[in-house]
């Protein structure tokens, strides 16, 4: 059988900067399994990165403008690994939280 985790979900972030779990700590090495953004009047933009500020980018997700509806997103296999940390670069977007393990 494949690999099976517990999945933890982190904090809302609304502005640029670490990934925080539930207890307020930074969110280590994981896979991110899914995530919610939700997006503001304004068209934007959420970058994943691994490493912090200048890590590397592992997922870029652009968000239509819609101040209504959010966008809730899985990802396929084992999700995406983050070797580091969870790090995210966020445009006129109201909040994104992960679904992690």
């Amino acid at each position: 059988m494949g690999m099976q985790t517990d999945i933890l979900a982190s904090q809302p972030r609304t502005t640029d900067g670490q990934l925080l779990d539930q207890a307020g700590n930074d969110i280590g090495r994981s896979r991110i399994k899914a995530f919610l953004i939700v997006p503001t009047a304004a068209a934007g933009s959420v970058v994943f990165k691994d490493g912090g500020t200048s890590g590397s980018t592992k997922m870029t997700i652009n968000v239509l403008a819609n101040s209504t509806n959010s966008d809730y997103i899985i990802l396929p296999g084992e999700g995406v690994l983050f070797q580091t940390n969870i790090y995210v670069d966020v445009t006129d977007v109201a909040s994104v939280m992960v679904w992690y393990g």
